[in-house]
């Protein structure tokens, strides 16, 4: 018997007993025990920052859309100013990537400001 034979099976006829059911719920709970999410969230106003600033204070990542804000704009400067002032408390770290994303990361995950070749 091959290896290739070994690992998928012999050429003999199959049986519902032959297959194991998994329970998808059970995995889902090993996910559920992760220490940190990665959340997406879009700013239109100043009104969305809350919730990103709560992820940031539960230990979460954030990936923040601003695209309906020019960089120019004094609304995304106070959210940026805001949200600064957040990842300074829990000594986290917040970058803006193009003009489109903020990401927000939590206690000591650091942003590379390096592009990986």
């Amino acid at each position: 018997m091959g290896i290739m034979s070994k690992i998928l099976g012999g050429g003999g006829q199959r049986s519902v007993e032959d297959y194991v059911e998994l329970d998808v719920d059970e995995f889902a709970a090993v996910s559920a025990e992760s220490s940190m999410e990665v959340h997406i969230a879009e700013i239109a106003d100043q009104s969305d920052v809350i919730p990103i600033k709560d992820a940031i204070y539960d230990g979460d990542f954030v990936i923040a859309d601003i695209t309906r804000h020019s960089t120019s704009d004094r609304t995304i400067e106070r959210i940026v100013d805001e949200l600064r002032q957040v990842v300074e408390e829990v000594d986290g770290d917040i970058v803006q990537k193009g003009d489109d994303q903020i990401v927000v990361t939590p206690t000591g995950v650091r942003v590379s400001r390096e592009k990986l070749s």
